[in-house]
């Protein structure tokens, strides 16, 4: 697989419809080079299907799963032009070409883009498949049609934040800055962080590197810190990673404040913003707000070892005192 992945470095330089998750310098960045692996289909001397994945052991069990602040992986096929019943021939054929590749695994599951809708032959080699949401405004060339757009409670937000609480949002302040109002926002919450913050930092230095993140802090006139959102971007879309807030400034409108200013940055070197929704009811509801097209996108697993099965299957569908 080596050699898959030098040829799917070249790829990636020359493709840009190949998703920012999906890029070798993102994976490098979030798990390492030795971390991940590709399935790769050539014909003719050209890539028609990729599938990077990862490669990692876990208390002596295979595991592929998803990279940290990683929004989405998964098959990448080359656009046909093919009529639509020839078209899903060739889609069959190449997924099942990409699962032949993929090495033994005790527990397989990937987040796949929403733009990849097939899994059929997944599920033939017997994948599982749930249902998530994102919400994407897809189109950013009119930013007066999406302020439109936002329900009247994040523009009163809004308006709030810059004429009552006087916010001023900055994107020059250090990554530090928004990994505090990050770390608070799950304290509030009695949470630890879901990511470590050496990835975080990892991650940081591969976007900056490249031109292709920035974070939004929303401040006071006294210099307090309300909010954070950090924003990544490709040609194709921007991307709400990461965010935070103050808890005892949650109602000063800063959150929406950085959010907007993060789409009117992300209107001026992409086309989409992807706020990469959350199952977490007061997330979606929020994102929601902002009059994104919900667009659902496909996790699909495979757990064959039967040990590991029944112990997801507990962990799962009992409460947490019976699976400790």
């Amino acid at each position: 697989m080596h050699n898959n992945k030098a040829t799917y470095r070249l790829l990636c330089e020359q493709e840009p419809s190949i998703s920012l998750f999906s890029q070798p310098w993102w994976l490098d960045a979030v798990i390492g080079p030795d971390g991940w692996d590709v399935a790769l289909i050539e014909k003719g001397g050209l890539v028609v299907a990729t599938m990077p994945y990862l490669r990692q052991r876990r208390a002596g069990f295979l595991i592929s799963t998803q990279p940290w602040l990683t929004l989405s992986l998964g098959p990448w096929l080359r656009p046909s032009t093919a009529k639509l019943p020839r078209r899903l021939g060739q889609q069959k054929e190449l997924l099942q070409g990409l699962i032949a590749q993929l090495p033994r695994f005790d527990h397989f599951e990937q987040k796949w883009h929403y733009d990849q809708t097939n899994w059929l032959p997944f599920r033939w080699s017997g994948f599982r498949q749930t249902t998530d949401y994102s919400y994407v405004i897809t189109d950013l060339s009119d930013t007066r049609a999406i302020w439109d757009g936002f329900q009247e409670n994040i523009r009163k937000e809004i308006r709030k934040a810059l004429n009552r609480s006087h916010l001023c949002v900055r994107d020059d302040r250090p990554l530090d800055d928004m990994l505090r109002l990050h770390r608070l926002t799950f304290a509030r919450q009695h949470r630890a962080t879901p990511c470590p913050e050496r990835v975080i930092h990892s991650l940081d230095a591969a976007c900056a590197a490249r031109g292709q993140r920035r974070l939004f802090i929303a401040e006071d006139v006294q210099g307090r810190q309300h909010a954070a959102v950090y924003m990544v971007w490709d040609s194709n879309s921007a991307y709400y990673l990461l965010g935070g807030g103050d808890p005892a400034l949650r109602n000063s409108g800063a959150a929406s404040l950085c959010m907007w200013e993060a789409i009117r940055h992300a209107a001026t070197v992409t086309r989409r913003f992807d706020f990469c929704g959350s199952t977490a009811e007061p997330i979606e509801q929020f994102v929601r707000a902002f009059g994104g097209l919900q667009c659902p996108y496909f996790s699909v697993s495979k757990t064959p070892s039967k040990l590991l099965a029944g112990y997801r299957f507990l962990t799962t569908m009992l409460p947490a005192s019976q699976t400790a």
